[in-house]
Order: C-alpha cells, then sequence, then structure tokens
C-alpha cells in the first residue's frame, strides 16, 4: 500500500497557493471549478458535518471547498457519470465494495496516507479500501451485522446457532413469540444476511490467492463444500425446522423484533434507533455460528472518502482527506450526525465509552469479513440470493446452487 511519513500539514498552505494562482476553468465544457477550489460529494445526512469541517479546512489555507448533497444509494453511478462527463467531484464519500469498480472504470487515484495518520487507523480497514496493493479511499468507519436479543425473553446470549433456535423454539411453543428468529431473506433472498451462516457452515463466495487478494476465477458458489453448507442451512428451511423463512422481509424482519413477535433479530446499527423507540431491553452480541461449524462471519462494510482521478486539485484533494478523515474532531463530528463504529482508533474509544454499544458492535464483527470489493462482486448478488431464497423455500440444494454458480460464471465471463 502507499503509505508515506511526510507531516500532514506538510506543504499544505503552499500547495494552496499554487493552486489558486493556476486558477482557472477545467476546460472540459462541463461545470467548472476553479484551481484552488475543491468540490465534496457526500450523503445530506452526513453534510452538515462534512461542511463544517470544510469550513475549518478553507478558512486555514485560503480555498473555497464547496460541499454538494447526493443520496448515497447513487453515488457510484452519479461519480462515474460525471467523472465520464468530465465534472465529477474532487472528493466523495463512498464504500469500500466500490472500489475495484471505481479503479477498473478509471474513476479514483491511488492516495498516498501518511505513516503517521495510517498508524490511527484499523489496519483492516485500509486493506478493505486498497486494489492491488494500493489505498484507493481513507477509510473512516465500518458497520457489520449482530444479534440483537430481547434479554426479558432470552436472558443469555446463544453460543451456538443450535442453542439459539432451541430457546426461540421453546418461546414459540410457549405463545411468547411467533418466531423463532428474525432474518431477513424474502423471496429473493439476501445473502448479505446469509453469509453469516453460510461461512459458519463451510461455505464461501470467492477464494483469496496468497496475498489475501480476492480471486474471482475460484468461485466457491457451485463447490461442494457450498453446496453442503446450505444444506445445513436448509434444515432450518421451510421444508425443515420453519425457522428461516421467505416471508420475513427486509420491510417486516425489523418489526417482529419491535413487536416482540421475536426474541433474536439479525440486526445491523440501522436497527438500534428502532429498538430504542421500542423500549424493548435488548443485548448485542455476535450472530452464533453452528455447533460444528466456524464462526459466523458477517460482512464488514467500511465507508471513506476517496480522491477523483484527474482532478485539477488533486494535490489538495489528497491533504483533505488523509488530514482530516484521520482527525479524532471530524471523525467525532461526523459520528453525532451517522453513528457508525469509527475505524480511527481515538475516536473508537470515545464513543466506545459513551455507547456501550458501539463496542459490543465491535466485538460482533470480530470475526467478520470485508466485503469483496472486486468489480465482480455485483455480479453475484442476485443469482445467489435467488438460489438460497429457492433453497429456503425447500427447492433442490445442488441444482440451485450450481444454476447460480454458472450465470455467475457466465456474468464475470469465468
Amino acid at each position: 500500500m502507499r503509505f508515506r511519513s511526510a507531516p500532514a500539514f506538510a506543504g499544505l498552505a503552499a500547495i494552496a497557493l499554487a493552486a489558486t494562482a493556476c486558477g482557472g476553468d477545467t476546460g472540459d465544457g462541463g461545470e467548472t471549478t476553479a484551481q484552488g477550489e475543491l468540490v465534496v460529494w457526500t450523503d445530506p445526512e452526513r453534510a452538515d458535518a462534512v461542511q463544517a469541517a470544510a469550513e475549518q479546512f478553507s478558512e486555514a489555507n485560503g480555498i473555497n471547498v464547496s460541499v454538494d448533497s447526493v443520496a448515497f444509494e447513487d453515488m457510484q453511478g452519479d461519480v462515474l457519470n460525471a467523472h465520464q462527463a468530465g465534472n465529477a467531484p474532487d472528493i466523495f464519500i463512498g464504500a469500500h465494495d466500490w472500489t475495484g469498480n471505481l479503479v477498473r472504470n478509471g474513476a479514483v487515484q491511488p492516495i498516498e496516507l501518511p505513516q503517521d495518520r495510517a498508524a490511527l487507523l484499523d489496519e483492516t480497514s485500509l486493506e478493505a479500501m486498497s486494489f492491488d496493493g494500493q489505498l484507493f479511499g481513507v477509510p473512516y468507519t465500518q458497520e457489520n451485522l449482530f444479534l440483537l436479543r430481547n434479554t426479558a425473553l432470552a436472558p443469555d446470549a446463544p453460543q451456538t446457532f443450535e442453542d439459539m433456535v432451541e430457546v426461540g423454539s421453546q418461546l414459540k411453543e410457549d405463545g411468547e413469540v411467533s418466531e423463532v428468529l428474525s432474518m431477513a431473506v424474502g423471496q429473493e433472498g439476501d445473502p448479505y444476511r446469509m453469509n453469516t451462516l453460510f461461512t459458519s457452515a463451510g461455505g464461501y463466495l470467492f477464494g483469496q490467492d496468497d496475498t489475501g487478494t480476492w480471486d474471482p476465477s475460484d468461485l466457491g458458489v457451485g463447490t461442494d463444500e457450498s453446496i453442503e453448507a446450505m444444506e445445513q442451512i436448509a434444515e432450518y428451511g421451510e421444508a425443515g425446522e420453519g425457522v428461516i423463512r421467505r416471508s420475513i422481509t427486509i420491510q417486516n424482519y425489523a418489526s417482529l423484533f419491535f413487536d416482540e413477535e421475536a426474541a433474536f433479530l439479525v440486526a445491523g446499527p440501522w436497527d438500534l434507533a428502532g429498538a430504542d423507540e421500542s423500549g424493548i431491553d435488548y443485548a448485542i452480541s455476535p450472530v452464533p455460528g453452528f455447533t460444528d461449524g466456524g464462526p459466523a462471519q458477517p460482512y464488514i462494510g467500511y465507508q471513506g472518502f476517496f480522491v477523483t482521478e484527474g482532478s485539477a486539485n488533486s494535490a489538495l484533494a489528497e491533504e483533505f482527506v488523509t488530514t482530516l478523515v484521520t482527525d479524532t474532531d471530524f471523525i467525532l463530528g461526523l459520528y453525532e450526525v451517522d453513528p457508525r463504529v469509527p475505524v480511527q482508533t481515538d475516536a473508537l474509544e470515545s464513543v466506545s465509552t459513551d455507547d456501550p454499544n458501539v463496542a459490543a458492535i465491535s466485538e460482533a464483527g470480530a470475526e467478520g469479513m470485508p466485503m469483496p470489493s472486486i468489480p465482480e462482486m455485483g455480479e453475484t448478488w442476485q443469482p445467489l440470493g435467488v438460489a438460497q431464497a429457492e433453497i429456503i423455500g425447500g427447492g433442490d440444494v445442488r441444482e440451485a446452487m450450481e444454476a447460480a454458480a454458472q450465470t455467475i460464471s457466465e456474468q464475470i465471463g469465468e
């Protein structure tokens, strides 16, 4: 990865002055960005926090920093379109699993992060936002799934999936709940959530080479290991014990827990506000794996800031992300408006002191895996989800998984 040891703000004023002195039009016929000006795209929820930091940066360095709001779900596509049109922002916020696609499209540039700044961040987060050994984004937060438990119904955290099923089944038999477990599946499946059990049972999506880089040529979906994993999961599907069901969807999975119709919820940080509003006494613990399997491995998603390739102000943009996105105060400002687990160690320690949920979520992700950031990842969701939903509904496991593997292979050209 490209790290360097120069001081964070070394030469920043000189860079700003040089950029300002070279002011002018981009010359691309699209929206113009004057030299010495930075344009930052962020989602509306975090815009105010980014704006406050941008104003301080602007004042300190005599440059203008413009912060524009773009819906996060539209960000990657809008950046790629704007880059092609020649009017992309200098900096934008995004998810680590976009990295491979952004690099493939030539939309982002490598970032040289000072060693002293890199040391402030979780090492795995830096690896997640790297591609082919180069860092392309500076991470600031992570998110992962965990088990949310109604402590009035289930006082103790289950150590295995089977333990959880036993407790939930007894509660259902006693009429305390209507569902043993609330985990979203739906008619099209949910590989993001299913990965916790899929990995515990021995399944895998892509292999990794000796350097830990994801290998799209090693597709695990149709392998015997993954088929056996889904056979084990199928035992708890609709044709088995009925614990995992397609009628539990992204629309109703959380409300089942909030309404005390389920004692256990496979949840994410985005569910905590609803849990608090429900008034339920709850606790956070890792999603439990199978007794005879490995640990459940939730996907870990990282978010951070990227610098656009071809920016007229790339030196300033790089200084902006390498200094601010590793700054404790900036991260805490973002946390106030969007409480995600920070990857900056000082910020993590600060928020963990005030909110025990943060430490619990982080612990629940200890066995997790960064979501693969290779471009081919995007081709897996729909075929694998459909196959897993079919299996949960009682379909033939090998037939469904081999069909999914064939579709994915054709789409990624393997």
